[in-house]
């Protein structure tokens, strides 16, 4: 078990308030947290993965331990859990061990609370090596019942609070934020919307008002026309930068719509009715500002959205209770917000609620984030560093959040243009650990997998590994992705979306698998290293005991485990794969070992040039090599023939059934679209979603364009009406309305840099 010192407990976390009523929430593996529950409250503990053990203590009023309140007696002394109440003075404790190895995904255990209690729930587990591939995973506690403890309590705050603001339901408030203050609006009940306005203090107290204006921040952000979201920064119409946003929870709002005002409810049958602006007029008034009939600002938790024609429409907030925005202010401001008084509309979950102004001192250091949701009824979590972050960091300040975790886009003092031609020339190391993994244990593993995906994989030996596709049951992708055989009944699935591993979890359900499938994306995190001297880097860092290849036999499609630097060091699985179309390793690591490989990979590849590589570049060097993308050359429209990959559809050799098998014989006899690629005449580049018409007739759509480097020619790849998919074939690309500007094009083999992959099997 971890030492004492490992365990963090979260007291008392924000609860998901459910449909049903049921608060719901996460222990994190290998955390966890405390919960007061009430007399009548019903305690649900969940394993959604399997296999994962959870340990539970409860205490009463007076701390002594009260098991039989949850109709229990104790059947453990629960190491570790006990160990860390003896580190914070509470000693001789036990409690219960429920779940474990033998416990089924999906399973459940209910206790009925008899008295009030405090209790610890716990979500133990060794990390994730080589030898032991069961990884420690989530557990999901849920509280109902007529005893539930209703939680009016704000989140825990982010850092030290100069002061409160609470906003109640149908009103607002006026407020002064001091430069480099930061400013937290919180969400009490959730499903609540609230504006937000701020102005320049210093202009103001020389009467002019100088807005956070819509036209202006669009512009400046690039985004011509309002949309969901938020934007990184926020100006005035003078182009100064007033407010930065920090962290968002929610990532659904309107910016710059007005706020609420006495005609919109005029004008659709309720005059008088309170509005949010007339309540900003009122509490901005005092400080110098002049009423208007309308405010433009930022509508936080309004659930818009626009069609394709521009049209507007909203839903119900997506908040949950306690999700929040979090601001810092780059001038003194005047601020108003508001708790929206719309109970006409979905725009508030029909009921009005409270809202919450926290103001931050600006000597706090809060880190950017996005809250990332594996689907829509997942816990949220913060946007995440990866195992090599901090390295990567002393690089470059350019990361992007990428499905939940930030990564590098390009890095200062190189740029993408001599990161892509370090991986055609030399070698580059990057990061890709956000990509999705789970372990595919047990004695189904191989008939689930053999199933769920289009290869054949009876055929994968032990140390191979095979890219494939994974399809619905009507041909259509769920998603690409490699599987590595790690033992006869132990498998590793690697993709780019957590639906993936819920698909697999689903059918394994259906079929009544014996399998486990574990997500282990917090116990493994990627290294890739690429490009012509990989090899040679690797060569010098990675020690390979006589059981295993050694990196210079590896050969493509094949793994092998070693450690950094000798016996002793940092344990890793290297494998021969990578997404840059060049000869290339990944190096897989657990996270807590991150620093080591990084480091010795870079010290190793110094001789080499080694330079480090961003998503910018990383999208060059994959379209040249025509190496799909998710929602750009496919999606849950589209078959692997037409994503271009129908070489992982082995439909004549593989003669068991699998998911999709009927629909892809049919697709593949009545075919309608095909990727294809395009080279462009000109210096113009093309543009994802773009037309490709042939005359006024649309034949074709861009998925992924960019200028070649290494062929000095603008490059695409189309998704192409089967019609007009022979080399040769002249077509345009039509921009802006398709029609009055077209770029001529001529259709090419769907790779454009090394067709027959021999760079990869150097």
């Amino acid at each position: 078990m971890k030492p004492l010192s490992y365990y963090s407990a979260n007291p008392m976390p924000s609860p998901v308030l459910g449909d049903d009523g049921t608060q719901r929430y996460r222990v994190p593996a290998q955390h966890l947290i405390s919960l007061q529950l009430a007399a009548g409250s019903t305690l649900t503990l969940n394993d959604p993965e399997g296999e994962q053990e959870v340990q539970l203590m409860a205490f009463d009023s007076n701390g002594n331990p009260a098991l039989e309140s949850l109709g229990v007696t104790a059947n453990s002394d629960i190491a570790p859990l006990r160990d860390w109440m003896s580190a914070n003075n509470h000693a001789n404790c036990q409690g219960i061990s429920i779940f474990g190895v033998k416990s089924k995904a999906l399973s459940k255990q209910s206790y009925s609370i008899t008295n009030d209690v405090l209790c610890l729930i716990a979500a133990p587990g060794e990390d994730m090596s080589q030898e032991q591939l069961i990884p420690p995973t989530d557990i999901i506690v849920g509280v109902s019942g007529t005893g539930v403890i209703v939680n009016d309590e704000l989140p825990a705050p982010l850092g030290v609070v100069d002061r409160e603001i609470r906003i109640n339901n149908s009103t607002a408030q006026g407020y002064l934020v001091k430069a480099g203050e930061y400013i937290q609006i919180i969400d009490v009940a959730g499903r609540q919307c609230s504006d937000f306005i701020a102005l320049d203090a210093a202009r103001l107290a020389h009467g002019v008002e100088k807005l956070i204006c819509p036209l202006t921040t669009r512009t400046l952000m690039a985004s011509a026309f309002p949309g969901p979201g938020l934007y990184d920064k926020f100006y005035t119409d003078d182009q100064v930068n007033v407010l930065n946003v920090i962290q968002d929870t929610v990532a659904r709002h309107d910016t710059f719509n007005l706020a609420c005002s006495a005609k919109y409810y005029d004008d659709i049958g309720y005059p008088g009715h309170t509005n949010c602006t007339e309540n900003l007029n009122a509490v901005l008034g005092p400080m110098g500002v002049a009423p208007r009939k309308g405010w433009p600002a930022v509508n936080f938790f309004f659930n818009t959205g626009y069609d394709d024609y521009d049209q507007h429409s909203s839903c119900q907030p997506w908040t949950r209770p306690g999700d929040y925005i979090l601001m810092q202010a780059q001038v003194d401001l005047v601020c108003g917000s508001t708790a929206c008084p719309d109970d006409t509309s979905p725009a508030n979950g029909w009921n009005p609620t409270d809202i919450h102004v926290r103001i931050y001192a600006a000597d706090n250091n809060f880190e950017k984030g996005n809250a990332f949701r594996k689907n829509a009824v997942a816990d949220s979590t913060m946007t995440k560093k990866t195992a090599f972050h901090d390295r990567f960091a002393t690089m470059t300040q350019h990361f992007v959040d990428y499905n939940g975790y930030w990564l590098a886009n390009h890095f200062s003092n190189y740029g993408a243009i001599a990161e892509y031609w370090a991986c055609r020339e030399k070698v580059v190391l990057m990061d890709l650990s956000p990509l999705r993994k789970c372990e595919v244990l047990g004695p189904d593993a191989e008939n689930l997998l053999n199933y769920a995906v289009t290869r054949n994989i009876r055929k994968l030996a032990i140390g191979q590994v095979i890219y494939t596709a994974m399809c619905y049951h009507n041909g259509c992708m769920v998603d690409d992705g490699t599987v590595f055989r790690l033992g006869t009944d132990n498998f590793r699935w690697v993709g780019g979306c957590d639906g993936a591993i819920e698909w697999l979890r689903k059918v394994a359900i259906e079929k009544n698998f014996s399998v486990v499938i574990k997500d282990s994306n917090d116990q493994l995190h990627n290294l890739p290293v690429q490009g012509p001297l990989s090899g040679e880097t690797l060569k010098k860092v990675i020690f390979t005991p006589d059981s295993q290849t050694t990196i210079e036999d590896l050969r493509p499609f094949r793994i092998t485990h070693g450690r950094i630097g000798g016996p002793q060091g940092a344990p890793v699985t290297v494998s021969r794969t990578g997404y840059t179309g060049e000869r290339g390793y990944e190096v897989w690591c657990h996270p807590k070992d991150g620093y080591e490989v990084w480091d010795a990979v870079w010290e190793a590849g110094q001789e080499f040039g080694i330079t480090p590589l961003g998503l910018e570049a990383l999208d060059n060097l994959r379209i040249e090599s025509a190496l799909i993308f998710a929602d750009y050359e496919f999606n849950d429209q589209t078959d692997p023939f037409e994503a271009g990959i129908g070489f992982t559809v082995p439909l004549k050799t593989k003669e068991e059934d699998f998911i999709g098998r009927d629909a892809l014989i049919e697709r593949k006899a009545n075919p309608q679209r095909q990727l294809v690629g395009l080279v462009l005449e000109g210096e113009e580049i093309a543009g994802h979603g773009e037309c490709v018409r042939v005359g006024r007739q649309q034949v074709g759509t861009i998925t992924s364009a960019v200028r070649s480097p290494i062929l000095n020619q603008n490059i695409a790849l189309c998704s192409m009406s089967i019609g007009h998919i022979e080399p040769g074939t002249q077509v345009e690309v039509g921009k802006l309305d398709g029609h009055i500007k077209r770029i001529p094009a001529t259709v090419v083999g769907i790779s454009h840099y090394d067709p027959t992959k021999s760079r990869v099997r150097a």
